[in-house]
């Protein structure tokens, strides 16, 4: 193309090129000091997590079904109209779930409870009102399942409204009636119920039957049992970048085994992604950093923006190969959000990409070796994010200097 003039040529000889990262499945502005709150999600809080991401190369994030509605949509809406400079783009999904069928405490506050039909009409024509991005809904047998047909006309007024539903669900059953009911996508995989083996033929049949839904792996929450105790990332020079070393420390977990990683690479995980990966289904990347306070786990902090590095890797150690990976982190989700103008480098499109110092094509990690990144265009001061999200500090709320 022809350069306009006056304009400015950046040599990224030995450089590689990859679009921006987007994360489909995250829950913002609850976790600060290492501790989940209601009283964190503010708007300040969630300014410094949508920096916190676009520090990390993620161009865009979807905070899924559980966001404090009166700070959510201002926020989202004044930064849609007015996208700062370093900030990543921010979607907000309305959730929904029956009266003992959602996540725990605090996130549980947000999610609009139903029991029937014309609450659910009622609650859509809200999120109409206020043009959510996604519709999330909790169908998890180890709570409180909503009922089937109240399950199927919510899918059903969703898309009479033109929007999309995506399902936290746990039991296979239940993926498999979703699937039936015209689900658009899968916000956990199948793998995380252990009574049955997580792929049959039934499953992958009717995946063949939706080819457009895609599964969010969400291996954040399980790090120890791919990583160990103490995973070999937490000498990685880009988590000290912007985080403390009290913070880093409490990513180890002494009462792993120390066989764990191998016990979990010959297990029900690779072997149902492979299936699942030879079917043709989609992967999308969705970590559910942030959302941590399930029944079996201790709380998870979130890590925003490292979490989504260790998913990918985490991907490829489940058996998709690096540009498989690449391609559910970026055009996969981008195409799941509806986020035309991201996804890929090509014309037309906005100008968000990361500069790496290393491929990752030859080594997935190297996503996390970071040299630049572009917003709509304009490189993210990473400098000045450093020292304002060092430590959590409430001035990653300001703007960055552009002197």
């Amino acid at each position: 193309m022809q350069a306009p003039d006056g304009a400015a040529r950046v040599d990224l000889t030995g450089k590689t090129v990859m679009p921006g990262i987007i994360e489909a499945h995250a829950h913002l502005g609850y976790w600060k000091d290492l501790k989940p709150s209601g009283e964190n999600f503010t708007r300040e809080q969630l300014l410094q997590d949508l920096q916190r991401f676009a520090y990390h190369g993620v161009v865009a994030v979807h905070s899924m079904g559980a966001d404090r509605r009166e700070i959510a949509w201002p926020l989202r809406d004044e930064l849609r109209a007015n996208p700062r400079p370093d900030a990543a783009m921010y979607l907000s999904a309305g959730g929904f779930s029956t009266p003992k069928g959602g996540p725990a405490p605090p996130l549980d506050a947000a999610v609009r409870v139903v029991t029937n039909e014309e609450e659910v009409r009622k609650e859509i024509q809200e999120l109409v009102a206020k043009k959510a991005d996604f519709v999330k809904v909790w169908q998890d047998i180890r709570r409180e399942l909503m009922p089937r047909p109240v399950i199927e006309f919510l899918i059903a007024e969703a898309h009479r409204n033109n929007l999309r539903v995506v399902a936290h669900t746990h039991a296979m059953s239940d993926f498999k009636h979703l699937l039936r009911a015209g689900l658009d996508a899968f916000a956990h995989p199948t793998w995380r119920q252990t009574e049955v083996e997580p792929v049959d033929d039934e499953l992958i049949a009717l995946f063949k039957a939706h080819p457009n839904v895609p599964v969010m792996p969400g291996f954040w929450t399980p790090r120890h049992e791919i990583y160990g105790a103490r995973p070999y990332w937490l000498d990685d020079p880009l988590l000290a970048e912007t985080f403390t070393q009290a913070e880093i420390k409490a990513l180890e977990n002494p009462k792993i085994p120390s066989d764990a990683p191998q016990t979990w690479a010959s297990g029900p995980v690779p072997r149902s992604m492979k299936r699942l990966k030879a079917a043709g289904v989609r992967f999308v990347l969705g970590t559910d950093m942030g959302g941590g306070f399930s029944l079996e786990h201790d709380p998870t902090p979130a890590y925003l923006g490292w979490s989504t590095h260790i998913e990918m890797e985490s991907m490829v150690k489940a058996g998709l190969t690096p540009s498989e990976v690449i391609t559910a982190a970026t055009r996969n989700s981008a195409q799941i959000l509806g986020l035309d103008q991201l996804g890929t480098v090509a014309s037309g499109k906005n100008v968000d990409f990361l500069v790496l110092d290393a491929n990752p094509l030859d080594n997935i990690a190297n996503t996390r070796r970071i040299s630049r990144v572009y917003l709509r265009g304009g490189q993210v001061d990473r400098a000045a994010l450093r020292t304002q999200l060092k430590g959590g500090s409430a001035a990653a709320t300001r703007p960055p200097t552009t002197d």
